[in-house]
């Protein structure tokens, strides 16, 4: 292009119109066939989409395009580990990975339930940045997802259980049963994972309602919010970070131990809220390999994905090592499309949002179609980590549809199985260095300042677990750093998690000036309040109010909860004054809800006496609270329906519940209520066309429109499993038109079948036009 320029510019035939038009015609056609190749890129471009050769580290590293001024290096690779999906860093930078060999084998899932997973510890030796050594901590674990490390120990997630290990000279010792219920029901797609031992020494999941903490010889289990689906992480403040498959991201504003006091509360305003709503993804290549490729809006002209269909691995970078551009960035995987998506988040008061980092294009992209980053973690040196799981198929048979079989068929994606890699990115003119560990717990102290949050995250949990009182009075002195407030918090959480913590000391930072320290220090309080304590706290908030903290207003309303078996007088009266105060305030209103557990009806009528504008926030939220529990009331008895039809309880349970929820209304941003829907009970051939087939939306339940970002506007079918027969179908089916408040009859074997062959052969999802055509 600049010869052509060149040669227009400065010839000497400027003059002569026929020479003008043969080039200007000669431009044009040049830019048309740019355009061309920019808008049909698959026609021209170097990808086969009837092959995906399998590359080794080194070639799939060319593959990658990474943003200007960063690199991508490996760490480790085959033969030293195969198919990683999860690891986390010890004290001297060693990783515990495990491993998943049995995920997917082929597109039947032949022998996924294999004990062939393993949990490795691989070390640089040499201290060149590529791992070398190889140690394999625990074998035949049978689809294993998540380790924890924890005092002298590790804990593992092995479905459907979560098994405390310690450890021996790198070897298991004795082995503990944590709960034997971590997984619960669901299919290897949407069971718990993460472990991420968080800020405030609790150890939280993906697509999990639990939370974890070791006291002692004891493992506390306590019920949180139900979060995300794969991958978790944290902000420099300690909340939560997530997303489901079609979400770019989710947080919670606040604290993740609050909020979850009422279980008749459904929702409370400030957790899993969208902080990125813009779901859009910019491949480097053509994807035609993902599941639902077939649908139109699915892929554009170029063959390439649109939004997220495998969002995963979810990282807030606290590093050191980017700049401050990156400082409150959040990362997420896309194996889908090869990709790694970057957003830049911002806060106004304590609600995230945040927005994509570029239009058009990620922060890395690949046209190795086997490269799929399934998790991403900060790391010692101010790295980020990508954990390549390095496959063909990455979508779980129970949903798998045939247009993606016969893609991985075409480009023999089900071989080979043993691949895997793991990689950091980091900015090509700096060296990145991990922080060597002290041997004594005092001067650990400095790193709970560092600037990189890894290490000041590992220096905490170092401290909390030795359980040395020798290092108290280094970490009070330390808290009287006013000036280094990311210092000043870890220190608050560390002596809490010695059990040390003083209400003076709380008091203090509750006082202080900066809102994060504040924060701090009012999400400790469930922690340290006492009998001997409690006036002091209440005393505090009062001034709060007073003097209009609008920020604390949320959490003083969520304290409430824990100052009523003291004082329920002084918890009603805070709960009043700060709902007066802040009456617009969904926050606030939901907050102070979660004090109402089995009282909401009488609140209802309480707040109705003291505040008789109905317009206020608090209203319309009990007003939703109270709703639901009448909805409850009416529900069939469960267990006899469970008795009735078992195989369709199981497959609800399996392969439903975990988007539709146990109680059938629906969980927010996956998928609409299946409780008093129409689309249930109604007809009934409709029904099992769109559990056989599936559904894609937008759809209407009782007279609500369900989009995106809502819900994830696609339900697949179950129709082309194996694992399910047309019995299995018409049991299931029959089990949620009874269930809740649902009262549709039976379906039959038969229903199921003569539906299967009306429509044999299709491939594809139906619309709600098309439904409503067909039936």
């Amino acid at each position: 292009m600049r010869d052509i320029k060149k040669s227009v510019g400065g010839t000497r035939y400027a003059n002569n119109g026929r020479r003008k038009k043969i080039i200007y015609f000669f431009l044009i056609v040049t830019f048309f066939g740019l355009y061309q190749c920019k808008t049909k890129s698959y026609v021209q471009s170097s990808v086969d989409l009837n092959s995906s050769p399998v590359l080794s580290p080194a070639e799939s590293i060319k593959k990658m395009q990474v943003e200007d001024g960063f690199e991508v290096k490996l760490v480790a690779s085959e033969p030293l580990l195969s198919t990683p999906v999860a690891f986390v860093f010890d004290a001297d930078n060693r990783m515990w990975v495990v491993e998943m060999p049995a995920f997917m084998p082929d597109t039947l899932g032949t022998d996924e339930e294999s004990p062939t997973g393993k949990v490795v510890i691989l070390e640089d030796k040499n201290k060149d940045g590529v791992y070398d050594e190889r140690k394999v901590f625990l074998d035949s674990l049978v689809l294993p997802r998540a380790v924890c490390l924890i005092e002298n120990g590790i804990l593992v997630a092995e479905p459907p259980n979560l098994w405390y290990y310690e450890i021996i000279n790198d070897k298991p010792g004795k082995r503990v049963l944590v709960d034997d219920k971590y997984t619960g029901e669901g299919n290897v797609e949407h069971y718990p994972n993460g472990l991420l031992r968080a800020m405030d020494n609790w150890i939280y999941n993906a697509k999990s309602d639990k939370r974890y903490r070791k006291k002692g010889d004891t493992w506390l289990i306590e019920q949180t919010h139900f979060r995300g689906q794969w991958g978790i992480s944290q902000d420099n403040y300690g909340r939560l970070y997530y997303n489901d498959n079609s979400t770019n991201l989710n947080s919670d504003f606040f604290t993740p131990g609050l909020g979850i006091t009422n279980k008749n509360q459904k929702d409370v305003a400030g957790y899993t809220e969208r902080t990125v709503r813009d779901n859009k993804v910019y491949p480097a290549r053509p994807t035609p390999g993902v599941n639902r490729g077939y649908m139109e809006g699915i892929l554009d002209d170029s063959l390439r994905l649109v939004n997220f269909t495998a969002a995963c691995g979810p990282v807030v970078y606290r590093g050191d090592l980017f700049g401050p551009a990156y400082n409150f960035n959040a990362f997420v995987a896309e194996p889908s499309a090869n990709l790694i998506k970057r957003n830049i988040l911002s806060e106004n008061g304590y609600i995230a949002s945040g927005k994509q980092a570029y239009k058009g294009k990620e922060f890395l992209t690949s046209v190795d179609e086997r490269f799929r980053p399934v998790n991403l973690y900060n790391g010692p040196d101010g790295a980020l980590y990508v954990v390549d799981m390095y496959r063909g198929i990455i979508q779980h048979k129970t949903y798998l549809t045939p247009y993606l079989k016969k893609e991985i068929g075409k480009r023999d994606l089900s071989r080979p199985l043993e691949c895997g890699r793991i990689y950091k990115i980091v900015p090509v003119k700096k060296k990145a260095r991990s922080v060597r560990f002290p041997d004594t717990s005092v001067e650990l102290v400095s790193l709970l300042g560092h600037p990189n949050g890894w290490v000041r995250d590992k220096a905490q949990q170092l401290l909390v677990d030795s359980k040395d009182q020798d290092v108290i009075p280094a970490l009070r002195d330390a808290l009287k750093e006013g000036t280094k407030s990311l210092k000043v918090m870890h220190v608050m959480w560390t002596l809490e998690g010695l059990g040390v913590l003083r209400t003076s000391e709380v008091l203090s930072l509750l006082k202080q000036q900066e809102w994060p320290l504040r924060m701090q220090a009012l999400s400790v309080i469930p922690s340290v309040i006492s009998k001997e304590s409690y006036k002091e706290y209440v005393s505090v908030f009062n001034d709060m109010i007073l003097k209009g903290d609008a920020l604390a207003a949320p959490y003083i309303a969520f304290l409430g909860h824990y100052i009523k078996p003291f004082d329920k007088t002084a918890s009603a009266d805070l709960l009043e004054k700060v709902i007066k105060r802040y009456p617009t305030s969904i926050y606030v209103a939901d907050a102070a809800i979660s004090n109402m557990e089995n009282q909401e009806e009488l609140f209802k009528k309480q707040i109705t006496q003291v505040f008789p504008d109905t317009s206020m926030a608090i209203h319309k939220r009990v007003k939703r609270v109270v709703a639901s529990i009448e909805n409850l009331r009416k529900y069939h008895d469960p267990e006899a329906l469970a008795k009735e039809f078992p195989r369709g309880a199981a497959i609800f349970g399996s392969a439903c519940q975990t988007c539709h929820g146990a109680d059938g209304n629906g969980i927010k941003g996956l998928a609409p209520p299946l409780n008093k829907s129409e689309l249930v009970t109604g007809n009934k051939n409709k029904l099992v066309a769109i559990v056989l087939f599936g559904l894609t939306g937008p759809i209407t339940v009782n007279g609500h429109v369900y989009k995106a970002p809502e819900i994830n506007v696609d339900m697949p079918g179950i129709g082309y499993s194996k694992e399910f027969s047309n019995k299995d179908v018409a049991e299931l089916l029959s089990y949620i038109r009874r269930s809740w408040q649902n009262n549709g009859n039976e379906v039959s074997t038969e229903d199921v079948t003569k539906i299967r062959q009306m429509f044999k052969g299709r491939e594809k999802a139906f619309t709600a036009t098309e439904l409503e055509k067909a039936f």
